[in-house]
């Protein structure tokens, strides 16, 4: 078949008129959780979980379930229910809805036309529910790329806020999140971000630095498949931040110096540095939110880590771990050992290179 017809690369589908894009899921690997308090961290895409959105010109506009993650057909009551128990009340449509209505509301805030047009918007995704691994901002960040491609804006809405408009769109649901995941899904690749309050009055943005992704050693993903819900995680630690509690605020202000010297560590390949800054990132969110926050499940993957000597952390607010073998292969295998007689699920990470076009490079440059 020629691979030109039909194709499933991102952007315009030759001959459908359709576009398609996906986003990937993001490891937090040092820093998180400060960027929600004017810190720093470093992040990098997930290349083995992503979401994909497409966008078709229709005549009506057109949000479409998707079979499995919006399932409104059961055989049984028994069946909703534990349906409900495992995956939750919602599915990506109401974040399809939600990007429409804030990118109207961006372009028209900032006398951006829209040309007149209709479409239908479906989505897929493959990445784990709750797994603190940006789900939700991956199908509203898809989205957001096939709204750019079909108005023909996107070089009129620049890289920069392009994470602050993900992020409304989920503070719009109520989804309790920070900058750092949308930074990550929009740029790809490896970025270091400085959230200073400074920047974030000033620019209302941070400012995002990218890295070179062959400087990272091999990173492994540890998962559960019943993860805690990473949107819950913030809140106690936010109003003690907001109180002006000592612990909180001296702890945050380490976890983002953390993100500083790994980003040294990194372009050092100071791989041994690295894994201490990892395990001691954990060790102060530990310190911070308690284990009862934090859930036995999400502790005993960092643990399962640790009892083979790897360094590991919460890749979000829990529901997967990264974790780094200092010691090579022979301590992967261990690892894997280790996992598998624990029930979780261990994957070698691959990382996403940089997901930015020349129009979008354009727009940093302004």
């Amino acid at each position: 078949m020629d691979q030109n017809m039909n194709s499933t690369k991102e952007g315009l589908i030759s001959g459908s008129g359709a576009i398609q894009h996906k986003a990937y899921a993001r490891v937090g690997l040092l820093g998180n959780p400060s960027d929600v308090y004017f810190g720093k961290t470093i992040s990098f895409s997930l290349a083995n979980f992503w979401a994909s959105v497409t966008l078709e010109p229709s005549p009506h506009l057109i949000i479409n379930p998707h079979p499995i993650h919006d399932l409104v057909q059961f055989d049984s009551l028994d069946h909703l229910v534990n349906r409900l128990q495992s995956e939750g009340y919602y599915g990506g449509v109401r974040l399809l809805m939600s990007i429409c209505k804030l990118f109207h509301k961006h372009c028209k805030d900032n006398n951006i036309n829209l040309s007149p047009g209709n479409f239908t918007l479906s989505y897929d995704t493959n990445i784990p529910r709750q797994a603190g691994l940006s789900g939700s901002s991956a199908i509203v960040c898809a989205a957001l790329s096939c709204l750019l491609d079909f108005y023909k804006v996107r070089h009129l809405i620049k890289v920069k806020v392009r994470p602050n408009l993900i992020l409304s769109t989920e503070k719009e649901l109520g989804i309790v999140a920070g900058l750092q995941d949308r930074v990550a899904q929009v740029y790809g690749g490896l970025v270091h971000m400085d959230f200073s309050k400074e920047n974030m009055d000033k620019l209302g943005h941070g400012i995002y630095t990218p890295m070179d992704i062959s400087l990272l050693p091999p990173f492994h993903l540890i998962y559960a498949e019943n993860p805690s819900d990473s949107g819950k995680v913030h809140s106690t630690i936010r109003q003690r931040w907001l109180n002006g509690d000592e612990l909180v605020i001296s702890s945050m202000k380490e976890v983002a110096d953390i993100a500083a010297e790994g980003k040294s560590a990194i372009l050092q390949k100071n791989y041994q540095k690295l894994a201490e800054l990892m395990n001691r990132n954990f060790d102060l969110r530990r310190c911070m939110f308690g284990d009862e926050c934090l859930g036995a499940l999400n502790v005993e993957m960092v643990e399962v880590a640790r009892r083979v000597g790897a360094a590991s952390k919460f890749t979000g607010s829990g529901g997967a771990v990264v974790a780094f073998c200092p010691e090579g292969p022979p301590q992967v295998k261990r690892l894997e050992d280790e996992c598998r007689k624990a029930g979780f699920s261990i994957q070698a990470i691959q990382v996403v290179p940089s997901r930015l076009n020349g129009v979008d490079l354009k727009t940093l440059s302004k």
